[in-house]
């Protein structure tokens, strides 16, 4: 990008877009000095251990807190009996110990509060529940008798085009194939935590005004939530979160740890109450991802130009509250089919509530139709990266819109080229060294580009440095050094000369870290800030100039399909004798548009593709259906990929900007990294062995026995 390039480029000399910068904040988290949500120094706290039920469904019959009571340094016992009422639980998720009910095998059902966290721990393993149980149902199937449609209104469950029937009928070559799976994780490394002080006067015990150190992907939505379960101006509610240790979607709103730290607070005035999770407390309580079992049909001439395309998704959600993980939407307009039909079928069980997960619905979308693409080709007898190329489509079949910078045929041939595709075997099943089968694999990814207005940006200028303020989130993936650079792009200065502040509902107002639409939401109120501040003081302001504006409503160009594209090579060795499965090598090329800082979108594009890797190779939470808990519920029984499974994995990008994205010409580089990347390592694997697994994660029991 050259020096007049770019948003603010004709007001300064200076160009930060596009410089590979090193976070700003790297110094502080390795030295320690970078406050995470547990860390905010608050004089004399107390801690919080909760109650988790032992049934999956059930009333609570008996609570004996006697014990509990009697241990030195609790202060504090909350049941559903004595907790306070709270105001709005029409999200049920947020009814903490409001009634009797048990609706999920590790719902909260009391909590104990102590001077230590350790007291806290004991006292609450010393409270007696007792349970009226009820039959559960966990197991989800592709015929369960309560299967049902989503209910969004918005985006139908069930989109249809042509007679995709008939093609079925009539194609000369017809793919029907049934992919599997299973609930995931998230597991980021800190884990959901929250502290909570009440302070000042108001009504109720504690004071009025609740200030919540949070760890999340939000905070202006997470005030929102909770003020209104709380019934409370959201103006009385701050939270503070300006370092997160990742959350891959499952901190992308508040969860019911937040209201129960918040009513213990409100019930011992003036003591702030921390409350982190448990490792074990998190695969039931902060979200997963749902299993799906995904039937794909493709119906093709013999020369792999496909006619038709079915994709039928089931999932389960949960009793308590609705989530619909949206896997088969990805194949309503990623390849040219005259014919299609998606569907999308929920069970509601009785299981912890699911939530956003890394490119949720992409994610196991993509693995179902990629790896049916793959199994498409080796029916035709084609290439599969000439598959793909034959069935590119010109416009967005969804809506018949133009493309804005589709670009994957380049992703595809540029993968090939710097992959040696062209070196691979024809056949599955064919190249050893030594003990290992060795193949190859490939798989296109998409993920659409997420603009989400509403965020505030707010500069002012003390006369030697100009600050930016926005409550923007940093979960991690280095969004504030990315915003800093697009402020002193958008105001003509060396990135030096910025400071940014986010993380705070006390600064303007931001949305959501979600979607990988972070950057380009709150950038775009950045760019408008800045160019308020210079329309208002020029380029000589004086100490105390000051601007602020909002990201415009209308940023996405109206009447062009606007997504991000990439594509996946992999090779995997699946060892002979034993099944073992290793991956040395990753490539994937993507179409993201203006990338703002090299370093940290290439760290965010590896990040998904590690995780895509994970999800081919290691993520399974085992339900037991006799109990309805997650029974490998920790780090040393969810297995997920360590430096050792980790080969060499390069991630690069097609250079451009898409104008039609929005003021930065950006899209997200977050999600699309793990889309379609466990379906090339299935790919790969079956290219090794000539096994097809179709249900993940891939383990070395598929090829044995």
């Amino acid at each position: 990008m050259s020096a007049t390039d770019g948003p603010g480029a004709a007001h300064g000399a200076h160009t930060a877009l596009g410089l590979p910068l090193e976070r700003l904040e790297a110094a502080d988290k390795v030295t320690g000095r970078a406050p995470y949500a547990y860390e905010h120094p608050l004089p004399d706290p107390l801690y919080l251990h909760p109650v988790t039920s032992t049934v999956a469904r059930g009333r609570i019959t008996a609570v004996d807190t006697s014990a509990a009571d009697a241990t030195p340094g609790v202060r504090l016992v909350l049941t559903h009996t004595g907790a306070e009422r709270l105001t709005d639980t029409g999200d049920r998720e947020f009814a903490v110990l409001q009634s009797d009910r048990v609706s999920f095998y590790g719902q909260f059902v009391a909590a104990v509060v102590a001077d230590t966290p350790e007291t806290a721990r004991e006292a609450a393993a010393l409270v007696r529940v007792e349970y009226e149980a009820e039959p559960h149902d966990v197991v989800l199937t592709a015929d369960h008798p309560r299967l049902y449609p989503p209910g969004d209104e918005d985006d139908p469950a069930d989109h249809e085009q042509g007679d995709p029937d008939a093609e079925l009928a009539r194609a000369p070559v017809v793919v029907d194939r049934t992919y599997r799976t299973p609930m995931e994780h998230n597991n980021p490394m800190e884990p959901h935590t929250t502290v909570a002080l009440w302070t000042g006067d108001g009504p109720g015990p504690g004071g009025g005004d609740l200030t919540l150190y949070d760890s999340t992907q939000g905070a202006h939505p997470v005030r929102e939530t909770v003020a209104g379960v709380l019934g409370l101006d959201p103006a009385r509610v701050r939270v503070v979160s300006p370092h997160v240790g990742g959350g891959f979607g499952s901190k992308g709103s508040a969860h019911a740890h937040d209201i129960l730290a918040a009513m213990a607070a409100r019930a011992l005035p003036g003591r702030p109450v921390k409350f982190a999770l448990t490792r074990q407390q998190m695969f039931s309580l902060v979200g997963h991802r749902t299993p799906t079992i995904q039937r794909v049909r493709l119906a093709a001439e013999s020369d792999g130009r496909i006619r038709a395309l079915v994709h039928d998704s089931v999932e389960h959600t949960s009793t308590v509250k609705e989530f619909a993980e949206g896997s088969a939407a990805t194949s309503r307009m990623m390849y040219a089919a005259l014919h299609r039909r998606t569907t999308q079928r929920l069970a509601d069980l009785d299981v912890p509530i699911p939530f956003w997960m890394r490119a949720p619905g992409e994610a196991p979308g993509m693995y179902a139709l990629e790896s049916a693409m793959d199994e498409l080709a080796q029916a035709c007898g084609i290439d599969p990266v000439e598959l793909r190329l034959r069935n590119e489509p010109s416009v967005d079949p969804r809506t018949g819109e133009p493309w804005s910078d589709r670009r994957l045929v380049e992703c595809l041939r540029e993968g090939a080229e710097r992959f040696g595709w062209a070196d691979r075997d024809p056949a599955p099943g064919i190249r050893r060294q030594g003990r290992w089968r060795v193949g190859t694999g490939v798989a296109a990814a998409v993920y659409p580009h997420l603009y989400n207005p509403g965020s505030v940006a707010e500069i002012h200028y003390d006369g030697d440095r100009y600050t930016v303020d926005i409550g923007a989130a940093d979960i991690g993936t280095g969004s504030r050094t990315a915003l800093t650079q697009i402020a002193a792009q958008g105001l003509g200065l060396p990135v030096e000369r910025v400071r940014l502040r986010l993380g705070d509902t006390d600064l303007p107002v931001a949305t959501v870290a979600g979607g990988s639409s972070g950057t380009v939401s709150w950038g775009a109120a950045v760019l408008a800030a800045a160019a308020a501040f210079r329309d208002r003081h020029g380029t000589d302001p004086g100490p105390g100039a000051r601007a602020r504006a909002a990201a415009p409503e209308d940023a996405v160009a109206q009447g062009r399909a606007v997504a991000s594209f990439g594509a996946h090579f992999v090779e995997a060795r699946v060892d002979a004798d034993t099944g073992e499965v290793r991956v040395p090598r990753m490539l994937g090329v993507f179409s993201v548009g203006r990338v703002v800082n090299p370093r940290t979108a290439r760290s965010q594009l590896v990040g998904g593709m590690v995780m895509g890797l994970s999800m081919a190779l290691h993520e399974r939470s085992v339900l037991d259906p006799r109990t309805g808990h997650v029974v490998n519920a920790d780090l040393a029984e969810y297995h997920v990929p360590v430096h050792a499974d980790v080969g060499d994995v390069r991630a690069h990008w097609l250079e451009g900007e898409d104008p039609a994205a929005g003021p930065l010409g950006a899209r997200g580089a977050g999600e699309i990294g793990i889309v379609g990347a466990a379906a090339a390592v299935a790919n790969a694997v079956h290219h090794a062995t000539g096994v097809r697994v179709r249900e993940l994660p891939i383990t070395l029991d598929r090829f044995v026995g």
